[in-house]
């Protein structure tokens, strides 16, 4: 198929994604259900063709994955596939933040900041979902700022892997450690210290995986079986 035909499936096959990402990230499907295409389809209103499009979207993020046969269940994420994860992501966000640096703006700064703002908000509040939102939109804007689309769309074929399982599977959570984690970032974004808002991202990821790592007993059997070091915090 081609021409505006296409282009509307394509548009729409968007959409389907983006609703049934936020349904996976708000616990409506939590990992190991059935995502049932003649069902989203009819809730949705559109055929199964722009649903099955989506589902194989999110099948390439990781999120879900599709058995012959037996249809689309959401991914019950490998702990140590999450780990992987987040140190490609620490190395993205460190390139993206030295590029991005290098061209901010007062607004942009302004703009930032005001993120940390909403995540401190989100955090007072003790809304965690909303807290993950911002905390991804800070990161995700950092990474705009680059100016760098290829960078920026590997980041978010990682990010929703990581955000899925902090949401659903992932330990108690802690909104007041979150936001607390971002502070160095967002000081060194103030002063326009490249090294330092470096320095805080790597030092992020750092203690995120500690965190996940303690957490989850499975990733350190892994990583003695591997001989492969255990995540650990950078002081």
């Amino acid at each position: 198929m081609s021409g505006p035909d296409a282009l509307t499936r394509s548009v729409l096959a968007d959409q389907v994604k983006e609703r049934l990402l936020e349904s996976i990230l708000d616990g409506s499907y939590p990992p190991d259900s059935r995502i049932v295409e003649t069902a989203v389809a009819k809730e949705l209103g559109t055929s199964q063709a722009p649903v099955r499009e989506a589902l194989r979207g999110l099948e390439a993020l990781g999120i879900v994955e599709i058995t012959p046969f037996r249809g689309a269940r959401v991914r019950r994420l490998d702990s140590a596939e999450l780990l992987e994860a987040y140190v490609v992501r620490s190395a993205i966000e460190v390139l993206g933040a030295r590029l991005a640096m290098a061209r901010l703006t007062d607004d942009d700064v302004a703009a930032l900041l005001a993120i940390g703002e909403d995540m401190r908000r989100a955090a007072d509040a003790g809304d965690g979902r909303a807290l993950a939102i911002v905390d991804a939109s800070l990161h995700e804007k950092l990474i705009q700022l680059s100016g760098n689309s290829t960078l920026l769309r590997v980041w978010r074929s990682l990010e929703p892997m990581s955000r899925t399982y902090i949401t659903l599977v992932g330990p108690g959570s802690d909104p007041q450690w979150t936001a607390a984690l971002h502070d160095p970032m967002l000081d060194a974004i103030r002063a326009r210290d490249t090294e330092a808002v470096v320095a805080a991202i790597e030092s992020h990821f750092d203690e995120v995986r500690e965190r996940l790592a303690g957490s989850l007993p499975d990733v350190a059997e892994q990583q003695d079986q591997a001989g492969a070091p255990r995540a650990r915090a950078t002081s």
